[in-house]
């Protein structure tokens, strides 16, 4: 009774009124139900489940927490779930089966005193568990055997669930088994039973996993519909939840573990998708999100309030669909006449006939490995299967009458064309040839691809590598497109040609007499269709994990916008990059932007619907009627003048082949098009300074000095200062030599210097002077004397900063320029970097709780001694990013290791490495945990605001794990003038961006322009207060109601959510008297069912049928 207390309590502190409960739909059946199909939440006294493994952290978690939200509804459930070592031990769970599983839950069921094993409704979680299945074998990790080895994996899984299921249902009964595919475990052992995870490319295991995933569902959907749901009595049923639990998106995309906050958010949305499935379907259930941070929990309807069957809620399965792919013919009429090639073989790339090519390539991603092409609507297995053989730029089965591929139609004109792939398999089998597109791939290996491209060239003797002309086709981009949410800088638009640009100039380089076609990116949003029609039954999950920036926003959101600029972006940077005439040096080389994927138009049926035929069997990779309409497309732009090429690729118009004309014989490059390249940008001059560009318009103060620092404006700062360490002091951040590395150029320092002006030197001081020119407190030159308030000290540690903010006390108490009680004071505030450098030489005082204590001390002391503050605490960087920063000279190799012994010594992947990536992350932590409390929000003129931009720090990269050491002085470990710059802007943008919704990341890009202005709807400097929303109000059949709520500081609340017609804003302030209404309301809601449970609630009045899970992040 004591953790329902503590539960509701919880509750209670967004509920608006003592009486209310979260749902209206909370009482049991009365009388009990007869059927499995009419049974409620609250009619459910067991709560059980099996599956669980040794390292099923999350998924205990997440069954946990929904054994508490059924608590809610039923205060007398029995479940072993809180605590799983009771009926499951590890040494049980290490060699256990499903059987044996399901044989522990009937004996615990059986055993209990306090159940009625033949009247009392129970409900059993089955978890099938995605780790198990390791589908190749040492040495044998081809597509091909993983295709046939899986489909025997997966049957046996099969297998063994309907043994569990047959068993539960001989021995139980009044018994609903809810079946669900788990992967969601963070920090999975696959690689480590799996060899095949070692063998294959990232984008290659990332398919693997979904089609392996999306494969047993459907073997397991099969199987309800052979056992007819085990349904041959009325009191016992399965169900199988519709779609799987997976890792979150970002895990999936970057592989690195999520951050505390993120985990947390995790684990309640796959606690709301499993509360969903067990539900009652309610049509337009689920909806994609913008934001991770609200979740909406449904509550049983007046019109559905069971938990669902398939007797109640039938649904679609998918062995009930008969259609299969039907391919219309993919062949081609060939309408040309003239094949000949040119009387002497030309010298000219400009002069190229079709019929004077005699080797084509490709490089890419799964588009053109050819996944899935042939592959049937039934059969999301073979989307694993690479049909090189068909593949539109590359493919050379068959001929052009059956199979439309650039290749084929290249027969025509030179039947001893070579270098197509053929059959199936990866790109390492020699039938792949000169395809060496791997799937899953994204710009950032394509060099890796063009370069054993040319190693297979050269070594083929049916290649005449200087002599025979050479067409190459580069279609890539999309994969960047579906991960860049999770990492913007990695797949930015910088990046991404800065990837295509390093292929092409190794082309340009290496190989002789070529043609590249260098392919648009497609334009991806209309591809989004295909999951929005519900109608055409598309693996959704499967896509949103494979692709999810791509499909998880929402339409006309702000996110789903920063895709379409990006693709946009993308092929602008393609166009600017060969218009820069880069690799016309010579006439034996050119490349050529094909441009017919730069709009799509989605394929549709007679009906409106689009057209899934178009698409294989996981409505993401492309059939062989796309892959011909494709082929058709790359062949005509070829042979079309440049200014004048097609744009867009409109999949419900049949395309006719156009042919070479006696006046255009050739393939068309800008020189036999006659057309001028606009010719790159100007070249900018020389960087003379690391100034920024100022654009803000208002820059006014507030009309009256403000009493709160949550109405704080720029200008409204009048005193700065800061604390920490040598990057706060400027050390080194314009050394030359070795000479003047330990300067403290405190005048360029990030957070306090102020020599120059903005237009030459960018700090935050000297943005804040355009707003308040008579602002004070920042730092000079390199002389004591012109310190200010920059009480930095090199070398210094976090347990050195309490003296520091004694001194910065004494020096504005004494400064007759301040007046100490009524000014308004900045303090930024970074340390942590020297703790790191040193933990392993001192763990004890070095530890993540002595961090945190240490800036404890610091803070209280300014909360307590300091009137009119808001202070700047920067999280503390990913550090191990020292590492990377390499020159060849003496003061990088021994300074650097000198100077931060504990990160730079360590071998790469060694446990002292691993260890001090760990602390690091836990000083994260400490910190965000210290910040993210209400220590600091008692006072009106007191804030502190955790700003994030370092925490995923990245530094822009020169070459293979090399970062540009540009951004470091001479000894590779103090900061640039450069990076001061960097981070001043960072801070500042940071500092306007709502808490919750800050940067997380840093934009080491050089440009001018990067500093943000206030608005005119958000002119304050944000602080955890002022970045909520205001309360909204709620309207409800009975007429205009007011509803205020609260925001507990704990990562997840729940609230009830209003009406759908109504906007739905996260709850605000967290305080003592919501505990109190939270503490009445447990008390009101425990007695209630202590006396009787059945009582009429007439009195209570439901604001919504829907909680909402609010997870605010702690930065």
């Amino acid at each position: 009774m004591l953790q329902e207390l503590l539960l509701i309590s919880l509750l209670g502190l967004i509920w608006t009124t003592a009486a209310e409960l979260p749902c209206s739909q909370m009482d049991p059946s009365h009388p009990p139900p007869a059927t499995v199909n009419s049974v409620k939440p609250a009619d459910v006294a067991m709560l059980s489940s099996i599956g669980f493994d040794m390292h099923s952290t999350e998924l205990s978690k997440v069954t946990s927490r929904l054994r508490e939200l059924m608590t809610l509804f039923n205060p007398e459930l029995i479940s072993h779930l809180s605590d799983e070592t009771n009926l499951f031990s590890p040494e049980f769970l290490q060699h256990s089966t499903l059987v044996e599983q399901a044989k522990e839950v009937s004996r615990y069921v059986h055993n209990m005193q306090n159940i009625d094993v033949n009247q009392d409704w129970k409900l059993v979680l089955l978890f099938v568990q995605m780790d198990q299945l390791c589908a190749c074998e040492q040495q044998k990790c081809q597509t091909v055997v993983i295709v046939l080895q899986v489909s025997a994996v997966i049957r046996s899984v099969t297998e063994e669930v309907d043994d569990a299921l047959q068993l539960l249902h001989a021995q139980l009964k009044r018994t609903i088994v809810s079946v669900a595919l788990w992967d969601g475990e963070h920090d999975s052992i696959q690689s480590k039973k799996c060899p095949c995870v070692e063998m294959n490319s990232e984008g290659e295991l990332r398919i693997m996993r979904a089609m392996l995933t999306q494969a047993l569902q459907e073997s397991l959907d099969e199987l309800m519909v052979q056992k007819q749901w085990y349904s041959d009595r009325n009191d016992f049923t399965v169900t199988l939840q519709d779609t799987p639990y997976i890792k979150h998106p970002s895990y999936v995309a970057s592989g690195k573990p999520l951050s505390e906050s993120k985990a947390a958010q995790h684990t309640d949305k796959l606690m709301v998708q499993m509360w969903t499935n067990l539900l009652q379907l309610t049509v337009g259930q689920h909806k994609t999100e913008d934001s991770e941070n609200i979740f909406t929990l449904p509550c049983p309807t007046k019109d559905q309030p069971f938990l669902r069957t398939e007797g109640n809620s039938p649904t679609y399965h998918h062995s009930s669909d008969a259609s299969l792919l039907l391919q219309t013919s993919t062949g081609t009429e060939m309408p040309c006449e003239d094949f000949s090639p040119s009387a002497s073989i030309p010298t000219s790339v400009h002069e190229l006939r079709p019929g004077d090519i005699k080797v084509v390539a490709a490089v890419g991603d799964s588009l053109t490995a050819g996944n899935g092409i042939a592959s049937s609507q039934n059969n999301i297995l073979d989307v694993l299967r690479q049909y090189r053989g068909l593949s539109w730029s590359i493919g050379g089965d068959e001929n052009l009458t059956t199979v439309t591929t650039l290749p084929n139609i290249l027969k025509y004109f030179n039947p001893n064309v070579t270098g197509y792939s053929v059959g199936t398999g990866s790109h390492l089998t020699p039938e792949a040839f000169l395809n060496q597109a791997v799937a899953g791939a994204k710009s950032r290996e394509v060099p890796a691809q063009v370069q054993a491209l040319v190693a297979r060239m050269k070594s083929d003797s049916r290649i005449n590598f200087e002599l025979d002309w050479k067409v190459i086709t580069i279609f890539i981009g999309g994969n960047d497109f579906c991960d860049h949410c999770y990492n913007s800088l990695l797949y930015s638009v910088e990046n991404y040609v800065r990837n295509v640009r390093e292929s092409l100039d190794y082309l340009h380089k290496e190989v002789p007499r070529a043609l590249v076609n260098l392919v648009e990116p497609l334009h991806i949003i209309p591809l989004r269709e295909m999951h929005m029609d519900t109608s055409l039954k598309c693996p959704t999950w499967l896509v949103d994990y494979m692709c999810p920036c791509v499909i998880f926003p929402k339409p006309n959101s702000k996110a789903l916008q920063l895709v379409e600029d990006l693709n946009r972006n993308y092929q602008r940077v393609l166009h600017e990059l060969v218009e820069s005439g880069r690799y016309d040096t010579h006439s034996n080389f050119t490349v050529v932007i094909q441009p017919f994927f730069r709009e799509v138009l989605v394929p549709r049926k007679p009906d409106g619907h689009p057209d899934r035929s178009y698409f294989s069997a996981d409505c993401f990779h492309l059939s062989q009627k796309s892959q011909t309409l494709m082929a058709r497309s790359l062949w005509n732009n070829m042979l079309e003048p440049l200014g004048k090429k097609t744009h867009v690729q409109d999949f419900n118009e049949s395309t006719d082949l156009i042919c070479p004309t006696k006046t255009s014989p050739y393939i068309r490059t800008y020189n036999n098009s006659n057309y001028v390249y606009t010719g790159p940008s100007p070249t900018p001059g020389p960087i003379t300074n690391w100034g920024s560009d100022f654009s803000c318009v208002d820059i006014t103060p507030s009309d009256t000095i403000p009493t709160s620092v949550h109405k704080l404006r720029p200008a409204d700062i009048k005193v700065v200062a800061a604390l920490g360490d040598s990057t706060t002091a400027g050390t080194g951040a314009k050394a030359n030599n070795i000479l003047e590395l330990n300067r403290a150029y405190k005048g360029v320092s990030w957070s306090i210097g102020g020599d120059m002006s903005l237009d030459t030197v960018t700090t935050l001081p000297n943005i804040l002077r355009m707003f308040n020119p008579s602002l004070k407190g920042f730092s000079k030159s390199q002389g004591l004397g012109q310190k200010g308030f920059n009480m930095a000290a090199s070398g210094a540690k976090t347990s050195e900063i309490p003296a520091q903010v004694e001194a910065l006390i004494k020096a504005m108490r004494e400064n007759t320029e301040v007046d100490f009680e009524n000014d308004w004071k900045l303090v930024t505030l970074f340390i942590g970097g020297n703790d790191l450098c040193n933990y392993c030489l001192d763990q004890n005082n070095l530890s993540p709780k002595n961090y945190s204590h240490n800036l404890m001390l610091s803070l209280d002391m300014l909360y307590k001694e300091v009137p009119r503050l808001l202070v700047n605490v920067v999280e503390i960087l990913q550090i191990d990013v020292l590492r990377s920063v390499k020159r060849n000279t003496l003061a990088c190799s021994l300074l650097q290791r000198t100077s931060c012994p504990c990160v730079i010594s360590p071998f790469d992947n060694s446990p002292e490495l691993e260890d001090i990536k760990l602390i690091n992350h836990k000083y994260q932590t400490e910190m965000q945990h210290l910040i993210s409390g209400d220590r600091y929000n008692g006072k009106e003129d007191f804030a502190v605001v955790l700003q994030p931009f370092l925490q995923n720090s990245f530094i822009p990269y020169i070459g293979e794990g090399e970062a540009d050491s540009n951004f470091f002085s001479i000894d590779c470990f103090h900061i640039s003038e450069r990076a001061h710059a960097e981070m001043a802007i960072a801070l500042w943008n940071n500092m306007l961006e709502p808490v919750g919704s800050k940067q997380g990341y840093n934009n080491f890009t050089y440009d001018r322009s990067k500093i943000h202005c206030p608005s005119k709807t958000s002119p304050f400097i944000f602080t955890t207060v002022n970045s909520l929303p205001s309360p909204p109000q709620t309207t409800t059949t009975t007429g205009p109601t007011t509803t205020t709520t609260t925001c507990s500081s704990a990562p997840t609340t729940l609230m009830p959510e209003c009406p759908s017609s109504v906007p739905v804003w996260v709850p605000v302030v967290v305080g003592i008297a919501s505990l109190l209404i939270g503490i009445a309301a447990a008390w009101l809601f425990v007695s209630r069912t202590e006396h009787k449970r059945i009582k009429d609630k007439k009195g209570v009045e439901m604001k919504g049928t829907d909680f909402v899970i609010s997870n605010m992040k702690k930065y």
